[in-house]
C-alpha cells in the first residue's frame, strides 16, 4: 500500500504530458477517435474509454485513482455533489419496498423521509452507539444500513467492524459517509463497510472553493453503479472542479493534523469554561465514546459541537454575534474557522428545546491562540 504523501503528490503523475509537473485540465466534453475500429470499440467498452466527459475524463479519472487510494477503494466515481454521492450510494442498494436502518442524526433525513417513500422505501432509525440496534431493526426486506461516524451535530459514533459483520451476516449492504474523519483519519472500507461517500467540498477539496462528492468501494460495485445510477442520471463532475480538487489534496496530510490540534486546544478550552454545560467531540478523553473512537480513529477533524449552559436564544445570538474570527456561515471543511448555531434554522418562538443551546463550530487551521481568545471574549457577553 502505498504511502499518503505518495498518493498525494505523485500517483498518476509519473508521466504528465510535456513533462508538466501539475496535471493539465482536459476541459473537454468529447474525445475523438482516429479510426471506424477503435471508435467502435471505445462505444462498446465506454465506462473503460474517453469517450464523453458525462462518463470518463482524464483529469477527473487523476483525481478519482488518488481518492480511491487514500480510502483503501479499488475504485471512485467523483460526482457534482456530496449529497449525489450519498444519493447515488444508496440507491443503488436498493428497489422498491426495500427497507433502510440509518442512524438517526444523519444528514440524508431528507431522503430517508420524503423522497425514497414515493417507492415504498421504508427507513427504520436507530441511535446506533450499540451495534445491537441495527441486528434488532433487521426485516425480512432490509437491504441497507446507513452509517455515518460521527454523526452531524451529535458525533455519536458506530462500531463500524460489528456493524459491517452483522450486515455482511444478513447479506445487507453498507454505506458509511466519512467526510466528518476523511481517509487520513479513518478508513471504513478495512473494517468491512462497503461502499464510502464523501462530501468532497469538505476536508478534501478544502479551501471552500468547490462543491463535489465521491462515491468508493470495490470495483465490481462501482462498475454497477456508473452503468445503473452514475451514467442514466448524469450528476457529472466537471474537469475543473476535479483538478482543484487535485489541487487541494496536496496539503491534505499537512491541514488535518493542524485542524485535529486546533480542535482538541478548543474543544478543551470549553469543556473548562463555566458558561459551557458540555462538548461533544470524540477525541476529547471524556467523551462518552473515546474508547471507541481511539479504536477506529487515527484523529479528529475540526468539527464538533457544545451547549451552553444557558438556554436563552438571547445568550446565542450574542455570543454568535460577538465572534470575530469564526465566521457565521454553513458548511465546513475548508481552512476557516466557522459557527453555526442549531437553532438558526428556526423562528425564535419554534426552536426544538434540545437544539437551543447547541452551537457547532469548525476549528480551521488559524493560530488556535487567536481562536480560543475569540471564544473568550464571546462567551464573556452570555449571561447565563
Amino acid at each position: 500500500m502505498r504511502e499518503i504523501s505518495d498518493i498525494l503528490l505523485h500517483m498518476g503523475e509519473e508521466d504528465l504530458p510535456n513533462h508538466a509537473v501539475s496535471p493539465p485540465i482536459f476541459q473537454s466534453s468529447i474525445f475523438c477517435f482516429p479510426t471506424y475500429e477503435e471508435f467502435q470499440a471505445a462505444l462498446a467498452d465506454e465506462p473503460s474509454h474517453y469517450l464523453y466527459s458525462r462518463g470518463n475524463n482524464p483529469t477527473v479519472n487523476l483525481c478519482e485513482e488518488k481518492l480511491a487510494a487514500l480510502e483503501h477503494a479499488e475504485s471512485a466515481k467523483l460526482v457534482s455533489s456530496g449529497v449525489a454521492a450519498a444519493f447515488l450510494a444508496i440507491s443503488s442498494c436498493l428497489k422498491g419496498h426495500d427497507h433502510i436502518v440509518a442512524v438517526r442524526d444523519c444528514y440524508m433525513r431528507y431522503f430517508f423521509d420524503v423522497y425514497f417513500p414515493r417507492y415504498g422505501v421504508e427507513t427504520t432509525y436507530v441511535d446506533g452507539t450499540d451495534s445491537q440496534e441495527f441486528e434488532q431493526a433487521i426485516k425480512k426486506n432490509t437491504r441497507l444500513f446507513y452509517l455515518e461516524s460521527p454523526t452531524t451535530f451529535t458525533f455519536k459514533l458506530q462500531n463500524l467492524k460489528e456493524v459491517a459483520a452483522i450486515a455482511k451476516a444478513h447479506q445487507i449492504r453498507t454505506v458509511i459517509d466519512n467526510s466528518w474523519a476523511t481517509p487520513f483519519f479513518q478508513n471504513p472500507i478495512d473494517y468491512g463497510i462497503d461502499l464510502v461517500v464523501h462530501s468532497a467540498s469538505k476536508y478534501l477539496g478544502g479551501n471552500s472553493d468547490v462543491i463535489a462528492g465521491v462515491i468508493m468501494g470495490d470495483k465490481a460495485v462501482m462498475d454497477r453503479l456508473f452503468e445503473t445510477e452514475f451514467h442514466p442520471v448524469g450528476p457529472v463532475p466537471d474537469p475543473f472542479m476535479a483538478w482543484l480538487i487535485l489541487r487541494n489534496l496536496r496539503t491534505l496530510a499537512i491541514r488535518m493534523p493542524v485542524h485535529y490540534a486546533n480542535a482538541l486546544a478548543v474543544a478543551t478550552f470549553l469543556e473548562n469554561h463555566p458558561k459551557v454545560e458540555t462538548v461533544l467531540y470524540p477525541l476529547l478523553p471524556s467523551y462518552s465514546q473515546h474508547a471507541l473512537a481511539m479504536t477506529q480513529l487515527r484523529g479528529g477533524s475540526g468539527l464538533f459541537s457544545f451547549r451552553l449552559k444557558s438556554h436563552d436564544i438571547g445568550d446565542v445570538k450574542c455570543f454568535t454575534n460577538r465572534l470575530r474570527y469564526f465566521k457565521r456561515a454553513v458548511s465546513w471543511g475548508g481552512y476557516e474557522s466557522l459557527v453555526f448555531p442549531a437553532g438558526v434554522k428556526f423562528p425564535d418562538d419554534q426552536v426544538p428545546p434540545d437544539r437551543v443551546n447547541l452551537i457547532r463550530l469548525h476549528v480551521g487551521i488559524e493560530e488556535k491562540d487567536l481562536l480560543i481568545a475569540d471564544l473568550e471574549q464571546a462567551l464573556d457577553g452570555v449571561k447565563g
